[in-house]
């Protein structure tokens, strides 16, 4: 790998963006592409370019053929992340079992009687609010986030934040009538329609979860879901 090429890498990840180095194992010869951006001695085409958007999607490096040509796509995708708003019941089931499933999660709440080591063992907790928290944050293409309180105060300055984010997966726990009210207090913010839609509200797939642990599976698989979903298919 040439000198450029790798010290444009690493800036690339430094800074959390996805990234692919592709090689030509013929020739040898490489492109760098972070972004829309593409960098090096190797053109890529329109089929090598939409292998790399899959090979993106799939989160997975390896060797394809386009035309006579064999390429390796070497994805240097950003870490994944889950943002939690809520020390809650559903939050101690969640956290650990989205870690195990490759994520990074924090657990955002200002209510530090329940944000605590004891109720999460090796979690990030952030004891700000969640407005705050989300600005530093910078939730991207990477990041679920997920409001657990049902409290106004915290769920919504953190879902108004997520539905102008380019976070994949943003989701609301409560009834349909939860949800109902929660929409016409984003839209009374200002908010459109389309933003709010994103929201997923009930949040998790439709399993007939009832216990906290039934209901954090139910989450996790929606989150799975979407983010496996091919480009342009997410709904």
């Amino acid at each position: 790998m040439k000198l450029d090429l790798f010290q444009a890498l690493q800036q690339a990840r430094a800074s959390k963006q996805r990234a692919a180095m592709v090689t030509d194992l013929g020739s040898g010869d490489q492109a760098l592409v972070v972004g829309t951006r593409i960098q090096g001695a190797l053109e890529l085409g329109a089929e090598a370019l939409a292998a790399l958007e899959d090979a993106f999607a799939k989160d997975r490096s390896g060797a394809v053929e386009i035309g006579n040509t064999r390429l390796f796509l070497h994805i240097h995708n950003p870490p994944r992340r889950m943002m939690l708003v809520g020390a809650v019941h559903i939050s101690q089931v969640l956290a650990p079992m989205a870690a195990m499933a490759g994520y990074a999660v924090q657990v955002i709440d200002p209510r530090t009687a329940w944000a605590t080591e004891a109720r999460f063992p090796g979690v990030t907790l952030d004891p700000r609010w969640p407005d705050e928290a989300m600005a530093d944050l910078a939730p991207d293409r990477r990041t679920a986030v997920i409001t657990l309180t049902h409290d106004p105060k915290l769920d919504d300055p953190a879902l108004a934040a997520a539905i102008r984010s380019p976070a994949f997966y943003i989701g609301a726990l409560g009834s349909r009538k939860t949800h109902a009210k929660r929409i016409e207090r984003l839209t009374a913010q200002g908010h459109s329609a389309e933003e709010i839609a994103r929201i997923r509200g009930p949040v998790g797939l439709a399993i007939g979860a009832v216990s906290p642990a039934e209901i954090a599976i139910s989450i996790l698989a929606e989150v799975t879901q979407i983010l496996h979903a091919p480009p342009g298919g997410r709904s």
